[in-house]
């Protein structure tokens, strides 16, 4: 995507400023109802729901702006807002199949994709394979006469691995297997999945495309009869929606994606640099890392790599990772990421570190991921350096 594109989007795609006394921001419609004139206009009105404001469960206009730009962005026809990331998995997947059907999903997906698929939706006579997704060949392998869906998530969040996008959609697209995909890591201004044939893209909007660290979105793009289809149905039923100040609070987040993004990506890659040859780092996990495996495939789908990477601490006891943590002062222990603050989370936060044995997790406890947010990478450096003094 063109930078024009990409400035225009944000600052003006959607906002009709002369339907709003010519502001220059978008106000926020905090309405649950909207009234007409007469019965015609309010049948016509909700005939047109999917586009136009009939009760805010359906269509708001502050929220309408929102989706516009989020579709042009993945270059998408059209897209949808939840109230939360798991929201939009959950509609895009259960919009996809039934009883019966059987899903191709990647491992180590987001906790609450796994979630979904094998411990919901399985008692809904779904099933779902968990495949290694870095080879195409396991998921042609796994593929059944009822798989219905194949779910990706490229790069994941913890340990990055990516899928061939493009090689996955093409086959799935030869068996007539519908492919979603989580762009959450990349957001659309790094990677375009539909660009590479991916049917539906979702997003956790809480990370990059809200940047604030307060709002809680998910995103769902795709084609504008999918995703009017999937308006009708599940975002209706569910009604899992995102509120008109959320909407706007994501508005005025997205004026600074780019330059966000842009900012967490040059320092993340001077602190992977800085960590990469620290003695007391094992391994850095990062696409665009030179000793990764699946290099030249993160450089092929990706245009730039975000700010967030995991470190496998040399360490032997639970004890010295705590330690790194507590003590990295200008980083906040928190979950999530994608806001303007640098962030910790150590994986042995997930279970009891007391009695844990490292036998049923994929994460090792000595792993910790790092969020770089828009700080000067040189204190970032300076606090990692004093923190893992201490290790």
């Amino acid at each position: 995507m063109k930078e024009n594109d990409i400035s225009f989007i944000l600052n003006h795609l959607g906002e009709e400023r002369s339907n709003y006394f010519n502001s220059v921001a978008p106000p926020v419609i905090q309405s649950s109802n909207f009234c007409f004139e007469t019965v015609d206009e309010m049948r016509a009105g909700l005939k047109k729901e999917f586009e136009a404001p009939f009760y805010t469960r359906g269509f708001n206009p502050t929220v309408g702006i929102l989706r516009k730009k989020i579709a042009a962005l993945e270059n998408s026809e059209d897209a949808l807002v939840f109230g939360s990331g798991s929201a939009a998995i959950a509609a895009g997947v259960i919009s996809t199949v039934a009883k019966g059907d059987h899903v191709i999903c990647v491992n180590k997906p987001y906790s609450w994709t796994t979630k979904l698929l094998n411990n919901i939706l399985s008692k809904f006579g779904v099933e779902t394979t968990m495949v290694n997704g870095e080879k195409l060949s396991n998921f042609e392998e796994a593929i059944k006469e009822n798989t219905r869906l194949i779910f990706l998530e490229s790069p994941n969040s913890w340990t990055f691995e990516l899928q061939d996008i493009e090689a996955v959609c093409n086959l799935a697209k030869k068996k007539n297997i519908t492919t979603i995909i989580d762009n959450s890591y990349s957001s659309p201004l790094f990677q375009q999945p539909i660009s590479m044939g991916a049917d539906m893209v979702v997003h956790s909007a809480t990370k990059y495309l809200s940047g604030h660290s307060d709002v809680v979105a998910g995103v769902l793009c795709g084609t504008r009869e999918r995703i009017n289809k999937i308006f009708a149905s599940e975002l209706m039923t569910f009604g899992g929606i995102l509120s008109p100040h959320d909407a706007w609070l994501m508005l005025k987040g997205m004026r600074t994606l780019q330059l966000r993004m842009e900012r967490s990506a040059s320092s993340g890659k001077k602190i992977v640099e800085f960590l990469q040859n620290h003695p007391k780092v094992e391994k850095v996990y990062y696409p665009f890392s030179k000793e990764n495996l699946q290099y030249e495939l993160a450089r092929k789908q990706m245009c730039d790599c975000g700010g967030m990477f995991s470190v496998l601490l040399k360490t032997e006891k639970m004890e010295q990772v705590e330690l790194f943590c507590n003590n990295a002062k200008r980083f906040l222990l928190a979950c999530s990421w994608g806001g303007y603050e640098s962030l910790i989370f150590p994986a042995c936060t997930l279970y009891n570190s007391q009695n844990y044995d490292g036998s049923s997790n994929y994460l090792p406890w000595n792993l910790v991921r790092i969020y770089i947010g828009l700080e000067d990478p040189e204190v970032l450096i300076e606090d990692l350096e004093k923190a893992m003094a201490l290790v």
